[in-house]
């Protein structure tokens, strides 16, 4: 008797060691995929921030030694920008996110073939060309959104070329998982990129995504500081000695912002809801002209500070003792952002969004003369609050901006200004400017669908 189960105690162990080992087997084949898909987004995300940072270069050189060609210039680009995506890949206009949101909403064994539209090569292509031109045309765009939406189409893709026998990973995983890698390598703001995909893009308990998205987030992370080496997207504002009534302007400045945030974004729709009504392809033509002499009117004649990311505003406004901007610039980021987005052609919101908040700070503490470092404070708040504005995504924006700045003193403040311009933004429109764009593009898909089934059966 003492032999037999002694017998039955040596199966049960040798069973469990064998169920162990493919379990274990089965987690290492499935979190391969992600970390594979995490390296190349690193390396991806490097060369578009070398060609986009090059491309802002060139813009550069021309408005310094001719300004004047940038009539000519930023035209050609607008408009070669906005063809690229009208004729190759529609999906890869704008920012990015809101078509990874709705690629992660549909997805299902069904609607591969939509899914395919949103997220893959030519989307990857076009989108990184079309940006580019218009980063050399002088465009408002950054490359942050951008970097999303090739981060997804990378992890779609590798998840694609997966054999039939390799142990299964849900694709929504792939695309939420790559989402979060994107943004983490775009800013190197691993923590951000976490929040983001909790806040902005998961609507089923985080439990499913987080060792996905940690290992992904490192690895996509660690490979652009291979090439990049450990850097912050901003640097190190000083922020210390702040003043006890500092909070008071992080409120103003957060209202303020979340406003004019969430207005720019209610613009934006306007502004695409007219060009919709648009009946011939020349209509589109003109708009894109008219949008970059727009943009090349206002740098030449009014301040440069129009053109671009909006990244030389914010380091100007943090690391110089010109602290103070002038009452038109956060109208000038504003108008460039709405006239370069609405084009049509490829190119993100994140970082004029953060631009113009850093002119709103600015203004707000030249009204009271504060000192540098109130200054820089209300510049972080003021970029944390415009960000909300538009996206609805509060903790998102605090967490960015504390690791583009290692800023950890100054946490409770940047929520106190996320919060008051997530509450005030309701006040123009309760869903973000990403919702109401992933909206649309279900929409322009299911009704794409429903033609192409009428056709097919005619």
């Amino acid at each position: 008797m003492k032999q037999i189960i002694q017998w039955l105690r040596l199966q049960l162990k040798r069973s469990f060691d064998r169920i162990r080992n493919e379990n274990l087997k089965k987690n290492a084949l499935q979190a391969i995929p992600f970390w594979i898909a995490s390296i190349i987004t690193g390396l991806a995300a490097v060369l578009y921030t070398k060609l986009f940072v090059a491309a802002e270069d060139i813009t550069s050189f021309v408005f310094n030694h001719h300004a004047w060609m940038l009539f000519i210039l930023s035209p050609l680009c607008f408009v070669l920008a906005w063809w690229l995506v009208h004729r190759f890949s529609h999906y890869a206009r704008g920012s990015g996110i809101p078509q990874v949101m709705a690629a992660i909403q549909i997805s299902s064994p069904k609607t591969n073939h939509i899914v395919d539209k949103l997220l893959g090569f030519r989307i990857i292509f076009i989108k990184v060309l079309s940006s580019l031109v218009m980063a050399i045309g002088g465009g408002a765009i950054g490359r942050e959104g951008p970097t999303i939406q090739i981060a997804a189409s990378v992890y779609k893709i590798v998840y694609q070329l997966l054999p039939a026998w390799w142990p299964k990973i849900a694709k929504k995983n792939m695309m939420v998982t790559g989402a979060a890698a994107g943004l983490a390598a775009a800013f190197n703001t691993p923590l951000g990129g976490i929040v983001f995909a909790i806040e902005e893009l998961t609507k089923t308990h985080f439990s499913y995504y987080k060792t996905a998205i940690f290992s992904s987030v490192i690895i996509a992370g660690l490979s652009a500081q291979a090439l990049l080496g450990p850097y912050l997207y901003l640097g190190y504002p000083k922020v210390d000695g702040l003043s006890a009534s500092i909070f008071l302007g992080v409120a103003l400045v957060a209202a303020i912002s979340g406003l004019l945030g969430s207005g720019m974004s209610k613009l934006i729709l306007f502004v695409f809801a007219w060009k919709a009504k648009f009946k011939f392809t020349y209509h589109h033509v003109l708009y894109v002209v008219a949008a970059a002499l727009i943009m090349a009117f206002l740098a030449v004649f009014v301040n440069r500070e129009v053109l671009g990311s909006g990244k030389d505003l914010m380091q100007k406004t943090l690391f110089t003792a010109d602290k103070y901007s002038l009452w038109y610039t956060p109208i000038l980021r504003m108008a460039g952002t709405l006239v370069s987005f609405t084009t049509g052609a490829a190119g993100g919101i994140f970082a004029p969004a953060l631009g113009a908040g850093a002119s709103v700070g600015s203004l707000v503490a030249g009204w009271f003369k504060v000192s540098d470092t109130n200054a820089n404070m209300l510049i972080l708040a003021g970029m944390v609050g415009f960000l909300t504005g538009v996206t609805r995504s509060p903790f998102t924006s605090v967490i960015l901006v504390l690791e583009m700045t290692d800023r950890h003193n100054v946490i409770f403040h940047l929520i106190l200004a996320g919060m008051i311009a997530s509450l005030v933004s309701i006040l123009i429109d309760r869903h973000s400017l990403y919702d109401h764009l992933k909206v649309q593009y279900i929409r322009d898909l299911n009704t794409a669908e429903e033609t192409a089934l009428t056709e097919q059966v005619a």
